[in-house]
């Protein structure tokens, strides 16, 4: 499946990147490419089936253009290059198959490292393509055993070098979160479910920092935040914004002010905790105040 899969981001580079091609000259490119160790020949029927898959997989259309020489080519292009998840998909499968052909070259381009949570990724995917339940033995930090857990996926998330699963386990009412790389087994089950008509992922995730949305115990915040200029730091928030709400709203000497709406959960206050003199929560003034306790705990850990 995962060898599969690649075949599909294969033809979908191509068919992106080339703007339009003829089957024989997708056929002529398949018998050099890394992914054809065994030299095999692209089938028409084979390719079409491919075709089929990419268009379901990927909500593309591919079109045999007559008046271009009967070239295929994708008929939206545009929805690859506004959607994030394709976007990076696509790139990153070029990258990959530049590697491929250059040992030298791969020397020079380190990616960082997911953990194990790739192994289970695709087999969630295909559930959510099936909308099949998966059966999972998870190992929670916060238990002493793994439990054996039924989950409706209804998508999946990566953040902090690993790849989320989010859904409603069986006899739960909640919506939740669980990390792939806790997967200590993982097996797609017969019993089918539908996606609520109500989740859309993008809304859902909307207002978080990360992966942890949890609307009774964190509620959407205006978060006031004073960048400095030391190190830059507010050149680096001014370019790369924590979050798609936040904007500008007062510039001085040494300093910005930053806004930006989101729910300050615990991998948001990491987030700036992180930063450590360099950014100051001004309001609201409990998540101030949370900042500040942890501080003063970490201030205590080194004896001060």
């Amino acid at each position: 499946m995962k060898d599969q899969f690649k075949k599909y981001l294969w033809i979908l580079d191509l068919l992106y990147s080339s703007g339009g091609i003829t089957f024989k000259e997708m056929a002529e490119k398949w018998k050099d490419s890394s992914l054809n160790d065994r030299k095999t020949i692209l089938a028409k029927r084979t390719f079409d089936d491919y075709r089929r898959a990419i268009e379901e997989t990927f909500n593309v259309d591919i079109i045999c253009d007559a008046s271009r020489g009967y070239q295929y080519r994708i008929d939206n292009a545009r929805s690859l290059s506004t959607d994030r998840i394709k976007r990076w998909l696509l790139s990153s499968f070029a990258v990959n198959n530049v590697l491929q052909g250059s040992r030298r070259l791969s020397e020079r381009i380190i990616y960082e490292d997911i953990p194990s949570g790739n192994d289970y990724l695709l087999e969630v995917v295909k559930a959510m393509q099936d909308g099949k339940v998966i059966s999972v033995e998870y190992d929670n930090f916060f238990e002493s055993t793994p439990k054996q857990l039924l989950i409706e996926p209804y998508c999946v998330k990566v953040f902090r070098q690993r790849w989320y699963v989010v859904g409603k386990a069986k006899g739960e009412k909640v919506i939740w979160r669980w990390a792939l790389d806790r997967f200590l087994s993982l097996e797609i089950t017969d019993k089918k479910f539908r996606l609520p008509k109500d989740f859309y992922a993008d809304i859902y995730f909307n207002d978080a920092f990360g992966v942890i949305v949890d609307p009774d115990e964190c509620k959407v915040e205006t978060i006031r935040l004073k960048a400095y200029s030391e190190n830059h730091r507010d050149d680096y928030l001014r370019h790369l914004p924590l979050h798609s709400s936040q904007r500008e709203v007062e510039r001085g000497e040494g300093y910005t002010i930053f806004e930006l709406r989101v729910r300050p959960a615990y991998d948001f206050c990491q987030e700036l905790l992180s930063y450590g003199e360099e950014v100051e929560v001004l309001s609201p003034q409990y998540v101030r105040d949370y900042i500040t306790d942890r501080i003063r705990k970490s201030l205590s850990r080194y004896k001060v």
